[in-house]
């Protein structure tokens, strides 16, 4: 199947960079959200983030205002119905996720691919959600999703050998490289990563250094090119709890346990660079 119109649920910061991609590499897009409101936010996302690459001699003014005409906007799921592929980028939670599928459920061509761009949540149970679940498939882009080259696709046990291919040739026509990933709590990518981030919030919380020395110290002394509590604060500390708790529960294993600063900082709404503040200020 050649895929020519795209569907993005969810137009936040990941939802606006996969559909960002998609319309530079020649992509009809459709960007969806809850309401006009959210729609407009990440349009506009989109449209200041191609201004920048033009201001930086990245991209010429003409793709860019090309890419931009490919992007349609829609609130109700029907206006998704014409989609060859479309990629669910909602929160990180199973229930609203399940919801959104079931709505796709109804409005897709039964040939269009579901995919899942969820940082933890398993694929095989939101699969089992739809009616064919071997049209769906984890793909999950890293933040920021224009910069970073990698997606990790994700096959739960339902999804077929066709849908695999199907997706991993989307990968790479929007310039990504794609990693095969079996199903699993954080994937692969993650499991190594978040918990190293948790580790840094209890080097924190213990007092053993601060925010700007924990960083400084990977980044000089691992050559991360990103400390791992401004990491935290890029990929929001409500995610990366997020994750932790996927892992915790999925694994019953204690090394997974979320640092108490971690919550706390959650609760307090210090959820880094999207409020203005986490384990450094914005």
């Amino acid at each position: 199947m050649e895929m020519q119109t795209i569907g993005i649920v969810g137009a936040g910061q990941m939802g606006s960079g996969i559909a960002q991609v998609c319309a530079v590499a020649g992509l009809n897009v459709v960007l969806n959200d809850i309401n006009d409101e959210a729609v407009q936010r990440g349009f506009d996302r989109i449209a200041a983030s191609l201004d920048r690459l033009v201001s930086k001699e990245k991209l010429s003014a003409a793709h860019a205002s090309a890419a931009v005409s490919r992007i349609a906007r829609c609130v109700a799921p029907e206006g998704l119905a014409a989609c060859d592929f479309v990629i669910e980028g909602a929160t990180e939670s199973v229930r609203i996720k399940q919801e959104i599928l079931k709505q796709l459920d109804t409005v897709l061509r039964p040939d269009a691919i579901i995919a899942t761009n969820t940082s933890s949540v398993s694929i095989t149970k939101l699969a089992a959600t739809l009616a064919n679940p071997a049209r769906f498939i984890g793909m999950h882009f890293f933040n920021p999703v224009p910069v970073m080259e990698l997606v990790e696709v994700i096959r739960g046990i339902q999804t077929s050998d066709a849908t695999f291919e199907v997706t991993v040739a989307l990968a790479r026509r929007i310039g990504k490289t794609a990693i095969d990933i079996r199903n699993s709590p954080g994937f692969a990518v993650n499991r190594i990563l978040v918990p190293m981030i948790n580790e840094a919030v209890f080097v924190l919380q213990e007092r053993l250094a601060s925010a700007e020395e924990i960083d400084a110290g990977m980044k000089l002394g691992a050559n991360h090119p990103i400390g791992p509590l401004a990491l935290a604060d890029l990929i929001g500390l409500d995610t990366v709890l997020a994750i932790m708790d996927v892992l915790y529960r999925d694994f019953n294993d204690s090394k997974y346990r979320p640092a108490p600063l971690l919550k706390e900082m959650v609760d307090a709404g210090y959820l880094g660079r999207k409020s203005g503040r986490g384990f450094h200020t914005y």
